[in-house]
């Protein structure tokens, strides 16, 4: 296993243990170390696709864990945000259900033969809700009215390129779903 693999499969470990330090009451900084590890597992995102792409270690492995382990970090982020009532059920709601509709997308033309690359949307979204879950998890510490808008504000951001992004992958490529194949 080449080492961009390595840190997906990291990213995946790290999961639960975000979950543990920011659901368990009673922890010492808690939600401060949840935060951190939270930063920790989306820079190997970033991480194992440049060393991926520069040492040429692109792998089938890496192609369907990496896409993977960034919606289980995203959507276990969503999912703890929502029940701190720091976000709206709807905002995780509308940014989890555009990860399954792209996933279908990429799955169908899959199946075609056809790869579905990220695209500069793709690649703004991921950036924007890394940006707005951080943003949103410091609020779960630092409690600021002031703060909590912008955290907020961000996540509606998000929310807003999510569904841009979800569109752009439909439109640029519906001749996968095309009914009369």
């Amino acid at each position: 296993m080449n080492l961009a693999n390595k840190l997906t499969v990291i990213r995946i470990f790290l999961i639960p243990i975000f979950l543990v330090f920011v659901a368990v009451k009673g922890i010492p900084y808690g939600k401060e170390i949840a935060t951190c590890v939270f930063i920790i597992a989306a820079l190997t995102d970033k991480l194992d696709g440049y060393i991926a792409r520069s040492r040429n270690q692109i792998t089938r492995f890496g192609k369907f864990m990496d896409p993977l382990a960034d919606k289980l970090l995203v959507t276990a982020a969503l999912i703890s945000l929502v029940e701190f009532q720091i976000i709206p059920t709807w905002i995780a709601m509308v940014i989890i259900a555009r990860e399954f509709a792209v996933t279908g997308l990429r799955s169908l033309a899959a199946a075609e033969g056809v790869v579905i690359a990220a695209s500069w949307w793709g690649k703004i979204k991921t950036v924007v809700q890394i940006i707005a879950i951080i943003l949103a998890l410091v609020n779960l510490t630092y409690t600021n009215h002031n703060f909590l808008i912008i955290a907020k504000a961000s996540m509606i951001l998000a929310v807003i390129i999510t569904i841009l992004s979800g569109i752009d992958y439909f439109i640029k490529n519906k001749d996968v779903i095309r009914t009369d194949k």
